[in-house]
């Protein structure tokens, strides 16, 4: 029996069999064992260095590899960890939201096979704009309750597994249930709540810097993504870019798997610039037990109490609908309507999208310095200011560049002074949930455009109308940023 005990828990870091041990104490052990102060040696002094902590180490024991591995080598090369949970979110929301992208360059392929109108097929990417946002706060719950790998490991089968089926897509309602319901729950489980999680929990500081880059990937996987499906698309129908892009996702969630890990006590570390892990045992099993489904129904029942919430609340419904809804869903289609194909329109998109991961790191950088109002009025202005312009501009490869270099710049800028401000005034202890239900708006006002610009499209035959609309709402959204009142939250 102690051979069998003792081959199962393996040897010391130092060499020394713990079979040996095991077979001195193991009367005193079993009497004592679950006591913090009499933990066998064995538990007590675990192989990855980490401090043991009572009613958390079973977890920990059971999945500490490779992750645990891993985390030991980068710790001796003087590498924190955090940044292997950042690499991998990047990924996550990278694909996600290439998948959530993809859409856009089938409208019109769609249309032309099925016979679907604009205002149509909208429908369908409204629906999923609208479930993705409103998963929004209870993603931030399932990710108390669950764990960050687990909800992530599921949206993206979820996603990967959506993407195989759309390929038999014939009926209208097909469209709806798999582009609407399954792709806007399952990436609805990950949004920028996961970004905004994994910056919180992982790094006490570059905080905004981090946020920068994961926001970026949103952004950036969707409109990098399309030239490629656009060009496929074009050589052998619009199913050609779902097999890849559902192999990715799946390739992805193995690697949440085997990596991903809830919180840095998870592996007896302290957050990135923080100060070492101690043996104090962490609150994360207590937080998620006080986690319910009314947590984010409380949470919004108290954040709307200040104005301050429904600023953001008003300029993110704004950003998503002057972005995901309008520009990401029917750029490709405005452009089709000036003479310009698809693969020359998915790469002016490519373009923005390298301009926005470049200005949204720069703007997570700003925001660690700045007045994230401004940042965030200069922001709305811009953009304003460039979707008023882009109707009367030459629909040329050059004309269209210079509207995704200023247009890209900031694409989604706003999100790291959006939730730098979320954390300022509700606290970093609900910025998860407080944020969730901010972004719910960003998606509502996406949902919103989405439909809105395919009605314009099927009724007016112009986008036109949608693209002022767009702008005039983000000069407002300048207007409300800097009203925000800041202040310091306790939390």
């Amino acid at each position: 029996m102690l051979g069998i005990v003792g081959s199962a828990l393996g040897q010391r870091g130092d060499g020394t069999p713990e079979s040996s041990i095991l077979s001195r104490g193991i009367i005193k052990s079993a009497l004592d064992f679950g006591k913090a102060d009499t933990m066998p040696a064995i538990i007590k002094n675990r192989p990855d260095g980490a401090a043991w902590r009572p009613g958390a180490d079973a977890g920990t024991r059971r999945n500490r590899m490779p992750a645990a591995a891993l985390s030991h080598r980068l710790t001796h090369r003087g590498l924190h960890f955090s940044w292997v949970i950042a690499g991998l979110t990047f990924l996550t929301m990278l694909f996600m939201s290439a998948a959530l992208g993809l859409p856009g360059a089938m409208l019109q392929p769609l249309a032309q096979e099925f016979g679907w109108s604009t205002s149509q097929i909208s429908s369908a990417l409204a629906l999923r704009f609208a479930l993705f946002g409103l998963m929004g706060p209870f993603a931030a719950v399932l990710m108390e309750r669950f764990g960050v790998r687990a909800v992530v490991s599921v949206a993206l089968a979820l996603v990967g597994g959506g993407m195989l089926m759309a390929g038999l897509v014939t009926q209208l309602w097909h469209l709806v249930v798999l582009w609407g319901v399954v792709l806007g729950l399952g990436s609805g489980m990950t949004a920028l709540v996961l970004g905004a999680v994994v910056s919180n929990r992982w790094f006490a500081s570059r905080r905004g810097l981090v946020m920068g880059i994961l926001t970026a990937s949103a952004a950036t996987g969707q409109l990098i993504c399309l030239p490629v499906a656009a060009w496929m698309i074009e050589r052998w129908g619009w199913r050609a870019p779902l097999l890849p892009l559902a192999v990715l996702c799946l390739g992805v969630m193995a690697l949440v798997l085997l990596f991903m890990r809830d919180r840095p006590s998870d592996l007896g570390l302290a957050p990135y610039g923080a100060e070492p892990a101690s043996s104090t045992p962490a609150p994360a099993a207590t937080a998620a037990a006080a986690v319910t489904w009314r947590t984010p129904f409380v949470a919004l029942r108290e954040a709307s109490t200040q104005p301050t919430f429904w600023l953001l609340f008003g300029t993110f419904f704004i950003c998503g609908l002057s972005t995901n809804g309008l520009v990401q869903t029917h750029f490709i289609s405005l452009c089709g309507d000036y003479g310009l194909a698809a693969v020359p329109a998915a790469s002016v998109l490519a373009m923005m999208g390298v301009f926005d991961f470049l200005g949204t790191i720069a703007s997570g950088w700003l925001s660690d310095r700045y007045d994230a109002r401004k940042l965030l009025c200069w922001y709305y202005a811009l953009r304003g200011l460039s979707l008023l312009w882009l109707p009367s501009a030459e629909f040329t490869l050059y004309g269209l560049s210079l509207f995704a270099v200023f247009y890209g710049l900031d694409w989604i800028a706003t999100v790291p002074p959006t939730v730098r401000l979320t954390a300022e005034r509700f606290g970093a202890a609900k910025v998860g949930m407080v944020f969730g239900w901010i972004f719910a708006g960003h998606q509502i006002g996406a949902a919103v455009a989405a439909y809105g610009a395919g009605l314009s499209r099927s009724l007016l035959l112009s986008y036109a109308p949608a693209l002022y609309v767009a702008g005039a709402a983000c000069l407002l959204a300048a207007g409300m940023a800097m009203t925000i009142r800041r202040r310091t939250a306790a939390g």
